[in-house]
């Protein structure tokens, strides 16, 4: 082969090796695909740097185009998302972006959720919602705080295992109570007598409590006392708040339905329900729709007794949490209760109160339930 055909092989074999190069590239960064793009807006991108790739049910399906600072501290920062043109026929207005790290220490890339069949799709341009990002730092120094801790109880168990063989000691040569106890026989049986009378005693004093409980729950349902129990709406006190959390968040609702109480309930004192039918297009919002969670918030009117309004609303919670529970399909778990008690503006129909059902979107932080609140305070 001539010189000449040698170098021009050499220029046909660089070009082509140049190509591939660009269209792999291209291929990579999404140059020779239709794109479009999405912003997601966070308080902290948690590392994340322009370039990023973009997973779609973990799929690469587009890259971080730009990363926005805002112009006020108290606005987020901006993700811009360039995506494949074909996803938008799964990412849909309700789906959520969060930031994900590959591994325990890789890099960072934003992950995009499937959307609800029915919802719309997005456009280009919308804001998408997001989830924080779960920071690997703040883990690691949760992981130290354990470990000192850790130390600590280790060190405290020598200490108490030293304490112990002391006494075990002590005991062993009959020095103190349990000494005496351990080695004068006619004290011990003294006090295995006195432990099995006091023993009969306990069952008898349990075995009395259950009775009663039995003759409590035998009143519940005999005719002469089930009036009572069917007006007021409910038979369990101890059942009003088991679902009910210490607050409502900032967050604006997803969705909200309200209600006069006058327009659900059969008299200003009861928590009866009078017109279920009433709650039918919520409960099909629930049934049908993704949230992150959902609470039934009841106020009472202006006029009446404090306390017997705090329990009357909270009954009232609970009873249409019940009904929609029993009657649409969904996670009951993401359902909660608020009862307000007598409120300054219970809104329509103060007379009797009001009935507010909001339901907040995916990624909302939902309050904690009333009974570990109230727990953390004691501690």
């Amino acid at each position: 082969m001539s010189r000449v055909a040698r170098l021009g092989a050499f220029i046909v074999l660089t070009l082509a090796v140049l190509a591939a190069g660009v269209f792999i590239i291209g291929s990579k960064e999404f140059i020779f695909t239709p794109t479009y793009t999405l912003k997601a807006q966070f308080d902290n991108v948690a590392g994340l740097a322009p370039g990023a790739n973009v997973l779609v049910g973990g799929v690469v399906s587009g890259n971080v185009r730009a990363i926005t600072l805002p112009h006020k501290p108290s606005d987020k920062v901006t993700v811009i998302l360039e995506l494949n043109k074909a996803t938008q026929e799964i990412i849909k207005k309700d789906s959520v972006a969060s930031i994900e790290t590959e591994g325990l220490l890789g890099n960072e890339y934003v992950a995009v959720s499937f959307g609800s069949e029915g919802q719309a799709e997005v456009r280009e341009g919308d804001t998408i919602a997001t989830m924080p990002p779960l920071q690997m730092a703040a883990l690691l120094k949760q992981a130290s705080g354990i470990l000192d801790s850790s130390k600590e109880a280790v060190n405290n168990a020598t200490v108490a295992t030293a304490h112990l063989q002391s006494i075990s000691a002590k005991i062993d040569s009959g020095q103190g109570t349990v000494g005496a106890l351990v080695n004068d026989k006619q004290l011990y049986n003294n006090l295995q007598g006195t432990t099995s009378s006091l023993q009969s005693t306990m069952l008898k004093a349990q075995t009395g409590v259950t009775d009663f409980q039995e003759n409590m729950e035998a009143l519940k349902h005999n005719f002469l006392l089930a009036g009572y129990f069917k007006k007021r709406g409910y038979e369990d006190s101890s059942d009003l708040t088991a679902n009910e959390i210490d607050g409502l968040p900032q967050t604006t609702p997803q969705k909200a339905f309200a209600y006069p109480a006058k327009q659900l309930f059969g008299s200003r004192d009861s928590a009866k329900l009078k017109n279920q039918k009433s709650l039918q297009e919520a409960g099909e919002f629930l049934a049908q729709n993704q949230f992150g969670f959902a609470v039934v918030v009841v106020s009472a009117g202006k006029e009446g007794d404090s306390q017997k309004d705090q329990t009357l609303t909270d009954a009232r919670a609970m009873i249409i949490r019940q009904y929609l529970v029993d009657n649409f399909g969904f996670d009951d778990s993401r359902l909660k209760t608020l009862g307000q008690g007598k409120q300054t503006d219970p809104g329509p129909e103060s007379e009797w109160g009001s009935v507010q059902i909001l339901i907040y979107p995916a990624g909302t932080s939902m309050p904690a339930d009333k009974s570990a609140a109230a727990e953390m305070e004691k501690r």
